[in-house]
């Protein structure tokens, strides 16, 4: 996912966009601004490509490095294993709690 490409598909007139708290804005723009940077002086080689997009089962952050020319994820945090590790765990203290006990 190429950062300048997400804010440039989003749709021309989009319902209802939520508030976001000026602090966190400036955030999100400072770190669009370090990607972009990165990305520009080819940090992690001329064919990759870091980009960071929220997982959507976990909702956490994921950060990859991609190889634009194969599209091979090169390196990515957290890992997929890790990702669904902490969704099925989850699941078993849902399961576990003590309101789903009969």
């Amino acid at each position: 996912m190429d950062i300048t490409a997400v804010s440039r598909s989003m749709p021309a007139s989009v319902g209802s966009v939520p508030d976001v708290p000026v602090q966190k804005a400036q955030e999100n723009r400072d770190i669009v601004k370090a990607v972009r940077a990165l990305n520009g002086a080819e940090s992690f080689g001329q064919d990759n490509h870091l980009s960071f997009q929220r997982d959507p089962y976990s909702h956490q952050m994921v950060l990859r490095v991609v190889n634009q020319k194969s599209g091979d994820v090169v390196l990515q945090l957290p890992s997929e294993e890790a990702l669904r590790m902490a969704e099925d765990l989850k699941r078993l203290q849902a399961d576990a709690s003590p309101d789903n006990r009969r």
